[in-house]
């Protein structure tokens, strides 16, 4: 049977869990969370203390992702995670749909999770900066990576874009926003990224 990966990536709070996790049975898909699977493996080499997160053994991870995309009886694969673009086959995977969020709402919602000082700070940067769509479009070629501006939307409609590109009635873009320029002009940049 022939395997199609999924990846759901981008910013941690950008809506990639909730997306992920309505769009599987939709393609009756196979639904791999990164976080749940390295705590459930023991696929962690260690905890960031300073971050209060953990650090992922991205080799056994690898290894254990074509392990259960090979494995699963389900002709579609679904992994959600900021690192995904890392850790899953490239010969493997159909399209990356990265998810964007302004960062005035990202901020909000990462702080109702919790984040705070440095950990609130990178995070936030690493979206402005565009980070997981550079390091999506590092690994795969512009055809297979589409953003999504999730920005305002609910999780239903972001399910419905990514099954319209799929599908092939909406074309997979890359570019489509400019959180800089969107800071700068609105006088937040220097609030904004203060790393």
């Amino acid at each position: 049977m022939s395997k199609h990966v999924i990846l759901v990536t981008g910013t941690p709070c950008v809506g990639k869990t909730s997306v992920a996790r309505l769009l599987a049975p939709k393609l009756d898909a196979f639904y791999v969370n990164l976080t749940e699977l390295a705590l459930h493996e023991n696929l962690v080499s260690g905890k960031d203390e300073e971050r209060g997160s953990i650090i992922v053994d991205e080799n056994h991870m690898r290894r254990k992702i074509r392990e259960i995309v090979e494995d699963c009886d389900k002709s579609e694969v679904i992994v959600d995670g900021h690192y995904a673009v890392s850790v899953v086959p490239k010969k493997l995977t159909t399209h990356v749909f990265v998810l964007r969020r302004d960062p005035v709402e990202l901020r909000k919602l990462m702080e109702q999770c919790g984040f705070s000082g440095r950990k609130l700070w990178e995070n936030l940067a690493s979206e402005i900066l565009d980070v997981c769509l550079c390091d999506a479009l590092n690994v795969y070629e512009n055809g297979k990576v589409c953003e999504l501006d999730v920005s305002g939307k609910s999780v239903e409609k972001t399910v419905n874009e990514i099954l319209n590109v799929l599908n092939g009635s909406e074309e997979c873009r890359v570019g489509v926003v400019d959180w800089l320029g969107k800071l700068e002009s609105e006088g937040l940049l220097e609030e904004f990224l203060r790393i």
